[in-house]
């Protein structure tokens, strides 16, 4: 897999899980827990897109 194709599929999960944290965000019934899960999952995802970018 090239760098691009492999950063096009990181920005693709980031933009996912930045859906899944809003969607969570907006249901009562979600677990404060599993909210954190997915905004941390979605910072790492960030951060691999930056380095691999410089």
């Amino acid at each position: 897999m090239s760098l691009g194709a492999h950063l096009d599929e990181l920005r693709k999960r980031h933009q996912d899980l930045s859906d899944r944290v809003e969607a969570a965000q907006r249901s009562p019934g979600i677990d404060d827990l599993q909210v954190r899960s997915l905004k941390k999952e979605k910072l790492r995802l960030k951060e691999e897109i930056r380095r691999l970018e410089n």
